[in-house]
């Protein structure tokens, strides 16, 4: 049994991770939209519960997951622990005496209550008490639903306002600047501004490696060289060639030993997640750690489409699909001053191919815009089994290595 959902990541103030929103179906085929609440919110529970861990899944972060009225009559909410689950009632739901009961009963079990896409009535002030977080989408109401709740909770600063489907950076600014604490959309995702941007010397020679490991043939005297002239990178190379999830007999000690245990895949491997982690320590880790996710997919499945690629050209165009959000620059212009494999450049800036077939995938799926990923599917000849299970896996990856990097 796969755990077969999207996660979407809610973000503080600061742009550090705060949850996941978790966007759930049973199957690839059974996510469009002639499936009810109910049963989504139902197969979830139990996929989460009794298979695999909704903390496994969020990196022991808390999940947002709707849930219908059938499904918090029916206790679903207490399956998970307080500390797993943001109980987000949908905007379908109607206020009354019941659901207001249910609502006291789950804040006072210690559970955190959040209103989905909430437009404002009068009648939600008696649940006030009992929520914690209330969700505005901003494309459908408009950044001046925010004023308006604003001054409907003044009497429950405890209340936080999130943001969701913020598109842009500057919606970004204007509901932080409006009081908003949470944000969920895609504006880290794309430029905050068009702006040149140089390397220093330690990300050039990251990005000399990235061309020199991508050729057919690797000159691990090209490649030692690199690494001698920088002592950071070749520092960050011994401690990992040294860490005990490579089997050696004794220690390393040169830059060409390090090479050796790891190998041409792990050093390609190895760079790709340097790169991405350093280049701009200002991004949010969420985007870093997606991009890793993104990497990490796009080499799983790489060699079980019609037309197979190589698993580390796969690898390196996945993680770099997200340079220009990381740089907040096009990625054209960024792509010109990077030494990378012609095939690299072109999947990403014409976005054709069997490797952009595979980016989208992995974008459709981070959006959980099922109908589509089925066309993708198709097209590639995928499994839709494996493409989950890659997905679960590559998140999972992802999460292990942003902690590794980052130590």
């Amino acid at each position: 049994m796969y755990f077969y959902a999207a996660r979407q990541p809610i973000l503080d103030i600061n742009k550090n991770l705060y949850a996941y929103e978790l966007l759930f179906r049973d199957s690839l085929d059974n996510v469009f939209p002639n499936i009810c609440g109910d049963e989504a919110t139902s197969k979830m529970i139990e996929a989460s519960r009794f298979n695999m861990g909704i903390s496994e899944f969020t990196a022991n972060k808390p999940a947002f997951i709707n849930f219908t009225s059938e499904t918090l009559s029916k206790g679903y909410p207490e399956m998970l622990t307080p500390e797993e689950v943001v109980v987000e009632i949908l905007e379908t739901v109607k206020p009354g005496k019941k659901l207001l009961a249910l609502c006291k009963d789950l804040f006072e079990k210690g559970y955190t209550l959040a209103l989905d896409d909430y437009e404002h009535q009068s009648v939600w002030a008696h649940f006030y008490p009992y929520i914690k977080i209330i969700k505005i989408d901003i494309q459908e109401s408009g950044l001046q639903e925010i004023e308006t709740v604003k001054a409907a909770i003044t009497q429950y600063p405890d209340i936080k306002i999130l943001a969701e489907k913020v598109e842009t950076y500057q919606e970004y600014e204007q509901a932080l600047a409006m009081g908003c604490e949470l944000f969920q959309g895609y504006f880290f995702s794309k430029p905050e501004m068009v702006k040149t941007k140089n390397l220093s010397p330690s990300q050039m020679s990251m990005a000399e490696l990235l061309y020199e490991t991508s050729k057919p043939e690797l000159d691990l005297d090209n490649i030692t060289s690199v690494f001698e002239r920088d002592v950071s990178i070749a520092y960050k190379l011994l401690r990992y060639a040294n860490s005990p999830i490579f089997r050696r007999r004794n220690e390393i000690s040169t830059i060409k030993q390090a090479l050796v245990t790891l190998g041409s895949a792990e050093l390609k491997r190895f760079l790709g997640l340097m790169f991405a982690v350093n280049i701009n320590p200002d991004k949010p880790s969420e985007l870093l750690k997606q991009s890793m996710s993104r990497a990490k997919f796009c080499e799983l499945i790489s060699g079980e489409v019609n037309s197979p690629v190589d698993s580390s050209i796969a690898f390196l165009t996945g993680l770099l699909s997200m340079i220009d959000a990381i740089l907040d620059e096009d990625i054209e212009v960024i792509l010109t001053k990077l030494p990378l494999a012609q095939e690299i450049k072109d999947t990403l800036i014409e976005r054709k191919g069997v490797m952009a077939a595979l980016i989208k995938l992995v974008e459709l799926t981070e959006y959980a815009d099922w109908d589509k990923i089925e066309l993708v599917i198709k097209k590639l000849g995928l499994k839709k089994d494996s493409v989950v299970k890659c997905y679960n896996e590559a998140l999972v990856w992802a999460d292990e290595q942003s902690m590794l990097t980052n130590d």
